[in-house]
């Protein structure tokens, strides 16, 4: 069987190659837009937490020998750990002035961690085994399904969809939300406005970091994975509106799907694909697909 003269095996293997793509654009602008949408900081480090965060967990495994269940918790959690770091240490300076200045230090920062890991580890990469547990693929009957791929979308769509839940639907997010926009009328109840902020970033680093620690099993774990992919989901985050917790995830699995299938149909525009989405989005929309306009 053919779709539009491609085998039918094909075309499923690459929508599913694009809808595990999608999976980490999506947690990944997720992080992004958390970080800018409650922050107002563009957080150009993103990439690099999200390398830090495959490379914890293959550290965990090489020296201590931590499995992959393990760092799955701990890798995110220090990944975490390191945003909260930053943003005592740095960002906390720069929120009264021009968001400029937040994005040219984040970028120094990817800089400094990217040359660090590539003069301790090279850039040939590191591999990373599946677990045993996940190892292996399904027969769907029309197609092979690896098991760790499947695995991947699963847990990338329910930290999303929980992570749109707590912001949008719980009363910790409407005090987050509610602290960006009026902080010193929310401290006046007696939250604790600064450490919910850095909090925040703190856990917007630990989705990078996430993502990164399920990204291990499929690519080689370098230095330059982050850089190689945070322009894309800035791209992302643009298209869905900048700030836009549900416009992230949705853009980032539809993109991630219409990437996949112009491989199969058109493979010379499946690099450029997602930057000719922007450009015609912006045109039309400024603000994005979901974003609010000014």
């Amino acid at each position: 069987m053919e779709i539009f003269g491609i085998p039918l095996q094909a075309f499923l293997g690459q929508l599913l190659l694009g809808l595990v793509n999608g999976a980490f654009y999506a947690l990944l602008s997720l992080g992004l837009a958390v970080i800018f949408g409650l922050l107002g900081i563009v957080n150009f480090a993103h990439g690099a937490l999200y390398m830090l965060g495959a490379f914890a967990a293959w550290i965990m495994l090489d020296q201590f020998g931590i499995n992959y269940w393990f760092a799955l918790v701990l890798a995110p959690l220090t990944v975490g750990l390191l945003g909260v770091v930053i943003e005592r240490l740095f960002l906390k300076r720069l929120y009264k002035l021009d968001p400029l200045y937040g994005l040219l230090l984040t970028f120094g920062l990817a800089l400094i961690a990217e040359g660090i890991f590539r003069e301790l580890y090279g850039v040939s990469g590191q591999s990373y085994n599946v677990p045993e547990l996940l190892s292996g693929a399904t027969n769907l009957g029309f197609m092979v399904l690896p098991n760790y791929r499947a695995w991947v979308v699963a847990v990338s769509l329910a930290v999303c969809l929980g992570t749109w839940y707590l912001i949008e639907r719980t009363r910790l997010g409407a005090y987050l939300r509610a602290g960006t926009e009026n902080a010193a009328l929310v401290q006046a109840f007696g939250i604790n406005v600064p450490l919910m902020v850095t909090l925040t970033y703190g856990a917007g680093a630990a989705l990078a970091g996430l993502a990164g620690v399920l990204a291990a099993p499929i690519i080689q774990v370098n230095p330059l994975m982050g850089s190689n992919l945070i322009i894309v989901v800035f791209a992302v985050v643009v298209i869905g509106g900048m700030g836009s917790i549900m416009g992230s995830i949705l853009t980032g699995l539809g993109l991630g799907i219409i990437e996949g299938l112009t491989r199969v149909f058109y493979p010379e525009a499946s690099s450029i694909v997602v930057f000719v989405i922007m450009v015609i989005v912006l045109m039309i929309r400024p603000a994005g697909l979901f974003g609010k306009e000014a």
